[in-house]
């Protein structure tokens, strides 16, 4: 997104990154930049207008998260944000990314020239259509939000935008492809959609699988040695990554950055330490003295025909089972 970074770990948007302490603890320990933790669209269009009627109107993306008014302070939580990219910027000397939860390009997006204003160096999209929206009437439809979202949010400023987006698409590297020539300066594979599961004991829905874990690594890996060389911004790769050997592996398929986020939470901020010294002692034991001499070394980028690569690869491995 053309920082200078220190490292290419990158704290992501998170319970965590919500507050100057621990944004500070993160620093320390060794990251290259921060991405506070998101804002919500509804919050935004909840100070606006404090009538479920803006949400309530036909055509909006999800009429029922006009029940989110009973459980939004807007003008509360919104100037909250604000104040925190002010603290964390006056706080920190490492690049401060301001992240906007969003599902439509209506009415709030000129809420990322105020993020701009407050002194973000960066802002992330995180889009989070669900592909079980059934009132949807195509694939396209639905694609087509993602271009609107990012057309209204570069209209309003200046600094970089990176777009945190889902695996949820029929031709997902064609889509990807065509959301990095909009102008955006980022693309981080992949966020993380809300996972239900059951309480028995008091029938109701509750969280399940809110972390990531060390398998999770595997989707991100693949599409970005896929899209490595075959998109017009950077690539950063999220879920899953869990120690320095992660790190490692999302720099050799074609990652700029590598975020983490669920690994802080079970392990401590400073894992992050030590995942950069992996990457120190790794690079030191192959000969390396910077990230360019290897990174993307096993991205597929001079391959003319990913897909075929993956299918032989499918039967190699499937004949060789026993």
């Amino acid at each position: 997104m053309g920082f200078d970074l220190t490292s290419p770990i990158v704290a992501a948007s998170s319970g965590i990154t919500d507050n100057v302490a621990n944004l500070q603890a993160l620093e320390k320990a060794g990251v290259g930049a921060v991405v506070l933790k998101s804002l919500f669209e509804e919050e935004i269009v909840a100070e606006m207008r404090r009538t479920q009627t803006q949400m309530e109107r036909p055509g909006y993306t999800f009429p029922e998260t006009a029940d989110m008014f009973d459980y939004i302070d807007g003008e509360t939580g919104v100037a909250n944000y604000l104040e925190l990219v002010r603290s964390a910027k006056a706080a920190l000397s490492i690049p401060v990314i301001a992240s906007i939860n969003c599902v439509t390009a209506q009415k709030w997006t000129w809420f990322a020239r105020e993020l701009q204003d407050q002194g973000a160096d960066g802002l992330e999209l995180n889009v989070f259509l669900m592909p079980s929206d059934f009132e949807v009437d195509s694939s396209a439809t639905l694609e087509q939000r993602y271009f609107e979202i990012i057309e209204m949010v570069l209209k309003e400023v200046k600094i970089p935008v990176a777009v945190k987006i889902s695996p949820y698409f029929t031709l997902l590297g064609k889509t990807l492809a065509e959301i990095s020539r909009t102008g955006i300066r980022g693309l981080v594979l992949f966020n993380r959609f809300f996972s239900p599961d059951y309480d028995l004991e008091d029938p109701r829905i509750v969280p399940t699988n809110v972390y990531s874990t060390v398998a999770d690594l595997a989707l991100p890996l693949r599409w970005i040695a896929i899209m490595r060389g075959r998109v017009e911004c950077d690539l950063a790769a999220s879920t899953g990554v869990h120690d320095g050997d992660a790190v490692i592996k999302q720099l050799l398929a074609g990652a700029q950055v590598v975020q983490v986020a669920s690994v802080l939470y079970q392990q401590g901020i400073e894992t992050v330490t030590a995942m950069n010294q992996r990457l120190k002692t790794w690079m030191g034991e192959h000969g390396y003295e910077s990230l360019e001499e290897f990174r993307g070394t096993l991205s597929r980028d001079n391959l003319g025909n990913p897909a075929a690569y993956d299918r032989v690869q499918f039967v190699k491995n499937f004949r060789s089972m026993r």
